[in-house]
């Protein structure tokens, strides 16, 4: 079996357009990716074409050769732009591999070690009450018992930092008060904040009141003010979504420095990646929740992923929409809080192509897609924030 070419497709999921990879073979077994909107989206399409001219002629399973092959060649580190598009690569091969073989992804991992994958979604509201009825209607209709949420209730740019950490306490005492007591609920600062020692003020203001992690309160680039912050904290700390490769996630563990990793499989190199970056944590005893704010086929992929690692705990989902039915008939939807295994070869889910828009695209398809750009927030000095 051989490559023969590699196809770029962009759908739209929510408000941002996705880019979606299809490798074809010789033997007319195909597989889908995923790629993330670290952006410009625009790029998928280029390096897509330029990956092809590496790998066409390759047998498809050959994943471990294929992904060295494309990383060497990229001859300087490719940043997230390029293993976005090579995450979504790996994740084809795997989906040819499988069906090739007439088997699901994860008995090519080694089988299942649990019979299914639990999920968590973000939710918001202005007080405790409209966060418990969001959760409320998501158990109600899918069985959630897991949620993530902001813990801003003040602009933190405008107030004094004491006053934002008693609104954020407020918030999720109030949360606490409207909620089953056995719901988790993880806060994610979302990187905005700069100096560690305000980090870890929020981190003890949340911390009465049982937060199942903290994510990402600061910029991942310091490794040792993450470790610093870790040891004084006395609730779980999690991050990993902007990092890459298993080398930097060896340098985080290694320095003892998350309780909670959460590599995205469409941006940190793929599943062969991830699934060494999660052998790697589970030598240092660090749990794996995947970061996934992602379309059916990332979905797909960690569903895989996470029937066959031993140190998953959940992972985040997003519950479909109609944009995301209509370019995949059967997506993964969760039941009872879980993502239930399937027994079929690959990824177990296929794309309806006549839904997509297909690559090289004209100037009249990219005026048809969606507007999407990441803005940083402007200061009361006028200076530039963190997103």
């Amino acid at each position: 079996m051989k490559i023969t070419a590699i196809k770029t497709f962009m759908g739209v999921f929510g408000s941002r357009p996705r880019g979606l990879l299809k490798v074809e073979t010789d033997e007319g077994i195909y597989g889908w990716g995923e790629t993330y909107s670290i952006g410009p989206d625009l790029s998928i399409e280029p390096i897509a074409d330029y990956i092809a001219k590496m790998i066409i002629g390759e047998d498809p399973r050959r994943i471990e050769y294929i992904m060295m092959k494309i990383n060497q060649q990229y001859r300087f580190p490719p940043g997230g732009v390029g293993l976005a598009v090579s995450s979504a690569v790996d994740h084809a091969l795997w989906d040819i591999s499988g069906k090739a073989a007439g088997l699901p992804v994860y008995q090519l991992l080694g089988g299942t070690v649990r019979d299914r994958v639990r999920v968590y979604q973000g939710i918001g509201g202005a007080d405790g009450k409209q966060v418990a009825e969001s959760g409320q209607a998501l158990n109600e209709k899918f069985g959630f018992t897991a949620f993530k949420t902001g813990p801003f209730q003040l602009d933190m740019n405008t107030n004094r930092w004491g006053r934002v950490c008693a609104a954020a306490a407020d918030y999720f005492e109030d949360i606490r008060k409207h909620c089953p007591d056995n719901w988790e609920f993880a806060f994610d600062p979302h990187a905005k904040i700069f100096e560690p020692v305000r980090a870890l003020q929020l981190a003890n203001a949340l911390a009465p009141f049982d937060p199942y992690f903290y994510e990402e309160p600061l910029r991942p680039e310091h490794t040792p003010a993450w470790a610093k912050l870790r040891a004084q904290m006395q609730i779980p700390l999690a991050t990993g979504e902007c990092l890459y490769t298993r080398f930097e996630f060896l340098d985080l563990m290694a320095a003892q420095a998350a309780d909670i990793i959460q590599p995205d499989v469409c941006v940190c190199g793929g599943l062969l990646e991830m699934r060494k970056i999660a052998a790697i944590a589970e030598a240092h005893y660090v749990s794996v929740m995947p970061h996934n704010p992602m379309g059916p086929i990332a979905t797909a992929v960690n569903v895989h992923f996470a029937a066959s690692t031993p140190n998953f705990e959940i992972l985040e989902y997003i519950v479909p929409g109609a944009e995301w039915r209509s370019w995949v008939d059967d997506p993964y939807m969760p039941k009872d809080g879980y993502l239930e295994l399937r027994d079929r070869p690959g990824l177990g889910i296929d794309v309806n192509e006549e839904a997509l828009v297909p690559g090289p695209l004209s100037e009249a398809d990219k005026a048809k897609l969606p507007h999407w750009q990441r803005t940083c927030p402007v200061l009361p000095d006028g200076s530039t924030g963190y997103i």
